[in-house]
């Protein structure tokens, strides 16, 4: 096999960011303002976004638009190394979990409210639900417009139900303990290799599912004045005794190192019954497997919780925001938060026509629009008891922490103790270098 030297990929993605973004002119544009605006791939939101941009330009015809589009994880990846090179995109969106850290470090400049087409900070914050500018504010000052505001649910295949001989609308899990019962009885395996997943998790993204299982049974990942790390030791333990139990060294019910189960829920393939995914799935369901969304075949249940619970805590809720870049021109900046703004203007557009997105305004919240989307009450309903995804300059660092505890219990039979003294000495060293 042929070796790949980690500097000469970090030169590619470099030299990747150096060509997509060029030279940054910080200088007074004198002509036609130029924004740079970065994004992930979705194909419908694309088809709105390109739509609404060029009608954009068209009513303000002094501004031109670049839209680029990368993978989720390769936008995470560019922005760090474009900012890093001092050529960060004007514009650009990615999860909040990675895009803290460019409030802290000073990368990102405060909303510009009357550009974006508020009266005021009061103004803006008003037109939202509770809560969604907490990720980015600092010192009374709000550094993102949301994109999107997403929490996941249980996706639930009937048919798969109705082959062990079940009743999904009666016998749907409301515990993690109904998803291992429910989940033995429908796997399929050819060997030790599952043909069928009763459910699985959404790995990666531990920050968004583990986290609240450890806190429905009363452990936290930080104490509550941010000092102190992975707090509730028996909590932890039974997490990674349950994620260890799960995996192929236990019941073999799942594993990181399958598909995607979001992807794989549904439609011709259907090799998950179940599945975690957000309001946008629906969308997605309907354009790939038009015949599987039309049916009576699928529902959505709310985030299951331990018999033993002590927090009623569902999956942690996650936001994209547009952000703007501090570098750039003043009038850029300006151009930039008047083009955030006026994409936020089309929220129901976003729902119908860009993937099922929501954008948490108050109006789309209670609107019609919202309530004739499928299961739209069981996602708001769960988001009532879900908590914003920890924010950090460290956070993506600590989601890899959570990352190697759960794997090398499933996938190395490390004991859950272990990894749990491992985890937990790990993230220490984050939190008390970060003080240092």
């Amino acid at each position: 096999m042929r070796k790949v030297y980690p500097f000469i990929v970090a030169l590619i993605v470099f030299s990747v960011v150096v060509l997509a973004v060029g030279k940054r002119d910080t200088t007074e544009q004198t002509g036609p303002l130029t924004i740079e605006y970065w994004t992930h791939e979705d194909d419908s939101r694309t088809a709105l976004e390109e739509e609404l941009i060029a009608r954009f330009m068209r009513e303000n015809p002094g501004i031109i638009v670049h839209r680029v589009t990368h993978s989720s994880s390769m936008q995470i990846e560019l922005v760090a190394q474009a900012f890093a090179a001092g050529n960060g995109p004007d514009m650009f969106n990615i999860p909040i979990e990675n895009q803290y850290a460019y409030i802290t470090k000073g990368y990102v400049a405060p909303v510009d409210y009357p550009s974006a087409g508020y009266e005021s900070r009061q103004d803006l914050v008003d037109g939202f639900i509770d809560g969604v500018f907490d990720a980015v504010t600092i010192k009374d000052k709000i550094y993102g417009l949301p994109l999107e505001y997403t929490n996941w649910c249980v996706y639930v295949d009937k048919e798969a139900f109705r082959s062990v001989g079940l009743d999904a609308e009666k016998d749907y899990p409301r515990t993690w303990e109904d998803v291992v019962r429910l989940s033995s009885l429908m796997v399929v395996r050819d060997g030790q290799v599952l043909k069928r997943r009763g459910f699985d998790f959404r790995y990666p993204f531990y920050l968004s599912f583990l986290v609240p299982m450890v806190e429905q049974l009363g452990g936290k990942l930080l104490s509550d004045d941010g000092r102190i790390a992975i707090e509730g030791e028996d909590a932890w333990i039974q997490v990674l005794t349950f994620m260890q139990q799960w995996g192929p060294n236990g019941l073999n019910l799942g594993s990181p190192t399958y598909r995607n189960a979001r992807n794989s829920f549904g439609g011709e393939e259907g090799s998950v019954a179940m599945a975690l995914s957000g309001l946008y799935q629906e969308s997605r369901m309907k354009k790939q497997s038009p015949g599987f969304y039309d049916s009576d075949l699928w529902m959505v249940v709310p985030f299951p919780v331990f018999e033993n619970a002590i927090n009623n805590v569902s999956c942690c809720t996650y936001a994209h925001y547009f952000m703007v870049n501090a570098s750039s021109d003043s009038q850029v900046q300006k151009a930039s938060w008047h083009l955030a703004g006026y994409l936020l203007s089309h929220g129901e557009d976003y729902l119908k026509r860009g993937g099922g997105i929501l954008q948490p305004t108050k109006a789309l919240v209670n609107s019609k629009t919202l309530r004739d989307i499928p299961y739209s009450k069981v996602f708001i309903k769960d988001m009532e008891r879900s908590k914003m995804i920890y924010f950090g300059s460290n956070s993506a660092e600590i989601q890899n922490l959570l990352g190697d505890a759960v794997e090398s219990v499933m996938l190395n039979k490390v004991s859950p103790e272990k990894a749990y003294a491992t985890l937990k000495a790990s993230v220490q060293e984050i939190l008390d270098e970060q003080r240092t």
